[in-house]
């Protein structure tokens, strides 16, 4: 690994060890076995390198749970068969980690309040959204870029609403399968 890979893998391990209110760039640095001086060089502040460090580690962690999701229930079924099972995947993938989820939305207020690491996550967005999109086409062939792609922003977008709601009222009644499949009918149909 690089400079650049230890830190982001440091600071995943100093925000694990501290929090991420309590993180110092010294305790990355520390934790990746670098200078000081090497966080602005490869990311120009340790905000950029905090937000990068989790987005990326729990971008993929989610990211990979929610292409798992649309494999299993998709393979063998259409896209429309696969609805329920698909988001009732991707909700087992919010509820298993709550705290990385926690600590996506502090992260998620950090991001808000700067423009430069709201231009970091919209780039990473896009990916989302790409990689999401490619796991629907290898699974329902019959889609088009453009169907997949859309039906990707969909999953992602409920998702991250999903996990802000898990959040705040873990005890309220959320969407399950049974009703994103119920609604998406409903909008066809009326």
């Amino acid at each position: 690994m690089g400079n650049r890979e230890d830190l982001l893998a440091g600071a995943r391990k100093a925000i694990l060890e501290r929090g991420l209110a309590k993180v110092t760039a010294r305790d990355i640095a520390t934790a990746a076995g670098v200078s000081l001086a090497a966080i602005g060089y490869h990311f120009g502040s340790k905000d950029r390198l905090v937000s990068e460090a989790i987005t990326e580690s729990i971008g993929t962690e989610i990211g990979d749970g929610m292409e798992a999701a649309i494999r299993d229930a998709g393979e063998g079924a259409s896209l429309w068969e696969s609805i329920a099972p698909t988001w009732n995947g991707m909700l087992d993938v919010v509820q298993k980690d709550h705290e990385q989820v926690l600590l996506s939305l502090e992260n998620g207020v950090r991001i808000a309040r700067s423009p430069e690491l709201q231009a970091y996550l919209s780039e990473a967005t896009q990916r989302a959204y790409a990689d999401l999109a490619a796991m629907l086409c290898e699974v329902h062939p019959d889609l088009s870029a453009k169907e997949a792609r859309a039906v990707a922003k969909l999953y992602f977008v409920l998702v991250q609403g999903y996990a802000v709601l898990s959040l705040m009222a873990p005890a309220g009644e959320l969407l399950d399968g049974d009703d994103m499949e119920l609604a998406v009918k409903t909008l066809r149909a009326k």
